[in-house]
């Protein structure tokens, strides 16, 4: 059956080959069952709610390419796109999440259109690389920010904007901790050195008191508190209008400089 769905032997590859790429993959990926919530927590948005949509939208992803494009890539919500999201536009313009979730589905909508008409490649082609290359940095910079402001080691300073908070204490410790064995395990070629550093760090926080026991296994939350809460009474404020084009001008970028990385000969990651 796996090989007249997948054609393995076509592409070179075998099932332990496959199973070994998958599950580096999914290690590789699983921190963003764990920031994504997080993150679209500080919004507003329900964190159980909003970790289920995370497994579920990643889980459609990834079945679709697998099972219908037959390309070994997986998908799961963008980091970039959700700071944008929470920082930017519900903390930072003032905008409910509602109403960001509506620029959301109105850029997604665009963007289908978009490919529909074959007109996203061309916009892509138009865009220097060096903005695309810039984009990327840039928003790598915003969540290493956000990331050294939640850990308590940058602060808010009213002459300076940033300052440099307590890095004795023990968040911003168990953040550097993590930090350096993240660095240490990828430089090794470690598979799934985010996720080791993720449950390392996690276990120091529940040993020193930083993170709450919750329990190993619970019935997951509901989606009703997310499911299509879109209002779109604002989508066409002049503001809104700015943030439905950068949502999508974000997806064009990312798309335009997509490559995957490869564990078998077939392309398999």
């Amino acid at each position: 059956m796996l090989e007249r769905l997948f054609k393995l032997s076509e592409n070179g590859t075998n099932v332990k080959t496959e199973v070994v790429a998958g599950l580096t993959t999914f290690l590789t990926m699983a921190y963003i069952i764990f920031v994504n919530p997080a993150m679209l927590a500080d919004a507003g948005m329900d964190h159980g709610a909003v970790f289920v949509a995370t497994c579920v939208a990643a889980a459609i992803g990834c079945f679709i390419m697998g099972f219908v494009a037959n390309y070994p890539i997986a998908q799961a919500p963008g980091m970039g796109l959700n700071a944008f999201f929470t920082y930017a536009v519900v903390l930072g313009m003032g905008y409910t999440w509602q109403v960001a979730l509506a620029a959301v589905f109105v850029s997604g909508v665009l963007f289908i259109l978009l490919s529909i008409f074959k007109i996203r490649e061309w916009i892509i082609n138009s865009i220097p690389m060096s903005l695309r290359t810039g984009i990327s940095a840039g928003i790598g910079l915003f969540l290493a920010l956000i990331g050294l402001k939640n850990a308590g080691i940058v602060v808010d300073n009213p002459a300076t904007l940033v300052s440099l908070g307590d890095i004795t204490s023990l968040p911003a410790v168990l953040a550097a901790i993590g930090f350096f064995i993240t660095i240490a395990l990828v430089h090794r070629g470690v598979k799934g050195g985010v996720m080791i550093a993720i449950l390392v760090v996690t276990g120091l926080g529940l040993a020193f008191g930083d993170v709450q026991w919750g329990g190993l296994v619970s019935a997951p939350p509901s989606l009703a508190p997310t499911f299509m809460q879109l209002d779109f009474s604002a989508i066409f404020e002049v503001g809104m209008i700015s943030v439905v084009f950068a949502f999508l001008f974000r997806r064009l970028v990312r798309h335009g400089r997509y490559a995957s990385g490869c564990f078998t000969k077939s392309g398999s990651c």
